[in-house]
């Protein structure tokens, strides 16, 4: 069989954000790089983080300081995040921001010339830097053409369909071009996933196409331990008409610029859920509220809420939100500076994912690494906004840092052309000829609604105890799955490989929530619906003899400084 082989000191897999900023780390450490994505270079979900960058450079409230942001962070993310990786985001959130500037980002500015910070919900102060509301299209920007003025070698359009191993090591990955169906194997001194989340395994949400969760899945694979998998985000505000935009985001720039929230009844319902922070309170308050208001009967004519801005006046809004006047007035013919906007909850981030060493980015996995979206323990049960693109900047840069000297400490180790052969023979399994196959898109939607109806924004036992039985029975018809064609730019073969890796997570998903017996943060069951001290731990997952295994994992105390920054922690 014929393939490709590449060989690098370290491998990105995931070309956003958070696989760039990685790859020029490991540049910058003398390291030769591949860069691997499944989309194209600057096509990446990154851009949908359109209302800042969270840091304290204090250039708008002068009080701000990185202390603050580590308390907001924590709280927020209801005790349940990584102390010392919420630390590190704080400190250094401010010089990556100056860095990314310095590579050419242009932000708004202040009326004298410093960068511009916006509001936003759960911060203390305001806090986001921003490009009006295109921040993360102007950091995908700025990072690619670092990239393509750089010696890193880019494959894009390039499916891995798993990590080669040796002796417990990752020593590369494996998988195929999409444009010629060929087979590719890449080694590599050390591996690092910045694949991002998995927003489409649920049917409403924010995300791209590309965000099904395989780096994630292909992780576990390895062996590398998963954490918080019960945490997924919905943003508050998606549209929710055309149907055919059902989902597609709403930046949160919009409340941080003024936005209300009304029901049908025209009554400012935020008043009620949280009349101190109002719409401005962390995510998962706010979706709650909107959630509640529509099952009271209180919602739209297609089922959301309404998002008020136009009060504003057309000026300030063509400035501040240029994207989202020209998304509802192309996609809902909706003119945001005349009318209000309908919204409703979205599945927009997730929480959990690869449990990485804070300091290092590194997995349970030998040579291994994560960062971005696709590594859990920064957001705990709730993500601050603008604390994404933030993370992919500071632990992009730590995970390619720490993943160089790695690679230049071990020795490289070929995948072989066994292994590789092995590999095509599995996955092209998918292409069988059997008259039976069955057709894996049905079954992803299948799988997308009914995560969608027993693992949304309110939980319970019955529910998810169905949902993950559901999920049990797809994966009976696994082995069945199949489509025609060849492997050039068969589209049904990417379904096949995403469903697979796709039930692997759902099945860790269900599992994580039907184990925390308790409501926080974006967890939130109606037959436990109160917080408990006893379940401040980590869930984790990790396969073995060919079951997911559950494990909690306490957390570890922050140091008595720190603790008093961040305060003690209240239950009911």
């Amino acid at each position: 069989m014929e393939y490709d082989s590449h060989e690098c000191d370290v491998l990105v897999i995931g070309a956003g954000g958070a696989g760039m900023r990685a790859a020029l780390a490991a540049l910058e450490k003398g390291c030769s790089v591949i860069l691997l994505s499944k989309s194209v270079l600057g096509k990446a979900h990154t851009v949908m983080a359109e209302g800042g960058i969270a840091a304290s450079v204090a250039n708008v409230d002068s009080k701000d300081d990185w202390k603050v942001h580590l308390k907001d962070t924590i709280t927020e993310g209801d005790y349940l995040g990584n102390w010392r990786m919420a630390e590190i985001l704080a400190k250094e959130a401010p010089d990556a921001v100056y860095e990314l500037e310095r590579m050419g980002a242009l932000f708004d500015r202040t009326e004298d010339g410093r960068i511009m910070q916006r509001a936003f919900g759960g911060h203390t102060y305001r806090r986001l830097c921003h490009v009006g509301d295109r921040t993360g299209l102007e950091l995908i920007r700025t990072l690619e053409d670092r990239i393509i003025h750089r010696n890193v070698q880019v494959f894009d359009e390039t499916v891995v369909t798993s990590l080669a191993m040796k002796n417990g090591r990752v020593i590369g990955a494996m998988g195929f071009h999409m444009r010629t169906g060929m087979f590719a194997a890449f080694s590599a001194g050390s591996v690092i996933m910045a694949t991002g989340g998995l927003g489409r395994i649920y049917k409403i949400t924010s995300n791209s196409w590309e965000s099904t969760g395989d780096g994630i899945a292909l992780a576990f694979g390895a062996g590398a331990e998963l954490s918080d998998m019960e945490m997924v985000q919905f943003h508050p505000t998606g549209m929710v008409w055309p149907p055919a935009m059902r989902g597609l985001l709403v930046t949160e720039g919009v409340r941080g610029e003024g936005g209300i929230l009304y029901n049908s009844r025209n009554e400012r319902f935020m008043l009620k859920y949280s009349p101190k922070k109002k719409e401005l309170d962390a995510r998962d308050v706010v979706a709650r509220s909107i959630y509640y208001e529509i099952q009271k009967g209180n919602g739209t004519e297609h089922g959301g809420v309404y998002l008020d801005i136009a009060y504003k006046g057309r000026d300030f809004i063509m400035k501040k939100l240029p994207g989202m006047y020209a998304q509802f007035m192309e996609f809902a013919g909706v003119d945001i500076t005349k009318e209000r906007m309908e919204v409703a909850p979205t599945v927009h981030y997730f929480m959990g994912g690869i449990r990485v060493d804070p300091d290092t980015c590194a997995t349970s996995v030998k040579g291994l690494y994560a960062a971005g979206e696709c590594a859990g323990g920064l957001h705990g049960a709730n993500r601050l906004g603008g604390n994404s693109l933030a993370e992919i900047l500071v632990f992009g840069k730590h995970a390619g840092e720490h993943a160089s000297d790695y690679a230049r400490h071990a020795a490289m180790q070929r995948v072989g052309g066994d292994a590789i052969r092995k590999e095509a023979l599995r996955v092209s399994r998918y292409l069988s000829g059997a008259k039976d196959r069955v057709n894996p898109y049905p079954l992803v939607e299948q799988l997308r609604g009914n995560m969608q109806d027993r693992l949304g924004i309110i939980r319970n036992r019955d529910d998810m105890e169905r949902g993950l039985d559901a999920v049990k029975g797809i994966r009976s018809r696994l082995s069945k799955v199949g489509v025609a064609g060849t492997m050039e730019f068969n589209k049904g073969l990417i379904e096949c490989i995403t469903l697979e890796n796709m039930l692997t997570l759902a099945e860790c998903m269900f599992l994580s929530a039907l184990e925390r017996k308790e409501s926080r943060g974006a967890h939130t069951r109606s037959d436990y619906p109160k917080k408990s001290r006893i379940w401040k731990v980590n869930i984790t997952c990790t396969g073995r003899n060919n079951r997911i295994a559950l494990s909690r994992r306490k957390l570890t105390e922050p140091p008595e400084e720190l603790a008093g920054m961040i305060g003690e922690e209240h239950y009911d």
